[in-house]
């Protein structure tokens, strides 16, 4: 990637907040990288080289500072660039594609060459995908080492190493010295608290809405899965065969506090990516803001509301079937059947999970649900037999929610699913593949938030052509007008196209 020398320079002297996560420079004389925000003293010009990304930076030889602590920093790597397939590749590498798997299969799934692929991570990110993932690696290692007490044995495992030795081997070639001593003398080791607890924070690029992110998340929060109040949000989740709940909360800088409890650590790097995606904080709402913000019908919302984010699902099939159970009723209806449906069918928290109240149950797998006699939760049978189908769907294919290689592509997959139509296809590439430009344009809310003064609201059609000039950031356009449309927002509606879900 062209990075111009003396833009991150400057960035650098004036430690610019706004070029934080974006750019990484690299100091010569001592082989250490930084964020453009450290507080050392600022190395000569002529012995500094950038690089956009950490794993870039620490491919060419550089070890993370110990000061700015890297780790730390906005990860913006999936909104960098204009290369869709990096960002779908970086989402998949966050949740462990490369863990189990190759560079090759990562490519496959993707739908494009192992090569092609190289050359786009190159290109965008200045580094290889196994790069990246190290990276990941050794960087979540040192955040554990630095915010929590865990022993660096159960820091290893969870931060994916595959022995004790290969990190041991990892951080004394990388820093020079063993793990241990990146802790800070006087620390005392202590194994996780109650249920595993780990509490880390999450930085994120300012500003942050968590206040109308929270009031999105409650209005669809499943009753006896999650719990969401003002300053918490809470829910249930399995990763490896283990139950477990993770607790998000506002932190009093850039960042969300996020308490996490797996009595296997080794679900720690899971579950950090999911918390990352739900509560979207790889966006660069600057970025995205001046965007939108050149549409004039735009500009106030998003002033408004300038760090909204589009909030992410925590799983494919939980959220296909929330999405058909509100197709065409309020948003409290299908929230009351979606918890119906979870005390019947999902599967109870164990004495062995650490209680939150209010968290009682799993949502049900696909499993569960093929075999279940749905409709005598008090639903129509039609709409029975559809999530009935949509689960022998997912059972069949545990990929079915995976990233494709376009939206398109996306979307018109998930139309081939019992029951979801375009409407629900473009709000699960919204939520659950993470596309910043899909785009529910048969909305019933979104035409209804563009009505003009004489109150005329334009067909899906005109709508869809307005919305061009929002690419490739359609999905936060919708959050805006969403967030502005009030009127009828918790009535229902039958009209064609629209699922009460969004309002």
């Amino acid at each position: 990637m062209d990075m111009d020398h003396e833009a991150c320079y400057r960035a650098v002297v004036t430690r610019d907040p706004r070029f934080d996560g974006k750019i990484f420079g690299g100091v010569k004389t001592t082989g250490i990288y930084c964020r453009p925000i450290c507080p050392a003293r600022t190395p000569k010009r002529e012995n500094m080289t950038f690089y956009p990304s950490a794993a870039a930076a620490q491919e060419a030889g550089f070890r993370p500072c110990l000061r700015c602590r890297p780790e730390t920093s906005p990860d913006l790597g999936s909104w960098r660039g204009t290369s869709n397939t990096v960002s779908r590749a970086l989402g998949l590498i966050e949740a462990g594609a490369l863990d189990a798997g190759d560079v090759e299969a990562l490519a496959e799934r993707l739908g494009v060459g192992e090569r092609q692929l190289r050359r786009l991570f190159k290109q965008h990110l200045g580094a290889s995908p196994v790069a990246v993932a190290q990276t990941r690696r050794v960087l979540l290692a040192k955040q554990l080492i630095h915010e929590t007490r865990l022993p660096m044995s159960e820091v290893a495992l969870a931060a994916g190493f595959g022995s004790v030795r290969r990190f041991n081997e990892t951080f004394q070639q990388l820093f020079d010295r063993p793990p241990a001593a990146l802790r800070r003398s006087g620390s005392r080791e202590g194994a996780a608290g109650e249920g595993g607890a780990v509490t880390l924070k999450l930085g994120y690029r300012a500003p942050y809405d968590w206040e109308s992110m929270t009031r999105f998340l409650a209005l669809r929060a499943i009753p006896g899965v999650e719990t969401v109040s003002a300053r918490r949000y809470a829910r249930t989740l399995k990763v490896g065969g283990e139950q477990g709940v993770v607790i998000v909360e506002p932190g009093d800088g850039d960042f969300l506090k996020a308490t996490i409890r797996f009595a296997r650590l080794s679900a720690l790097p899971t579950v950090i990516a999911r918390v990352r995606r739900v509560f979207d904080l790889t966006a660069d709402p600057e970025a995205i803001a001046a965007h939108l913000m050149e549409d004039p019908a735009l500009a106030p919302l998003v002033a408004a509301r300038p760090g909204l984010r589009a909030a992410g699902a925590w799983d494919g099939f939980e959220l296909a079937v929330r999405a058909v159970l509100g197709q065409q009723i309020t948003v409290v209806a299908a929230r009351g059947l979606a918890g119906r449906m979870t005390a019947a069918y999902g599967e109870p928290l164990g004495a062995g999970v650490a209680a939150v109240e209010g968290l009682t149950h799993l949502f049900p797998t696909p499993e569960r649900l093929a075999s279940a006699d749905i409709a005598a939760l008090g639903m129509p049978r039609s709409r029975a037999r559809t999530l009935t189908a949509l689960a022998e769907a997912a059972v069949r294919d545990p990929a079915l929610f995976a990233p494709r290689r376009s939206l398109e592509e996306a979307v018109a997959r998930l139309r081939d699913l019992p029951g979801i139509g375009e409407w629900t296809a473009q709000y699960i590439a919204m939520r659950e593949l993470r596309e910043p430009d899909a785009f529910p344009h048969g909305d019933i809310g979104l035409m209804r938030a563009m009505a003009d003064p004489q109150g005329r609201r334009p067909t899906p059609g005109e709508l869809l052509a307005r919305a061009e000039r929002w690419r490739p950031w359609r999905a936060y356009a919708a959050l805006h007008l969403w967030a502005a449309d009030t009127a009828g927002a918790a009535k229902p509606s039958r009209e064609k196209g629209h699922a009460a879900e969004a309002a």
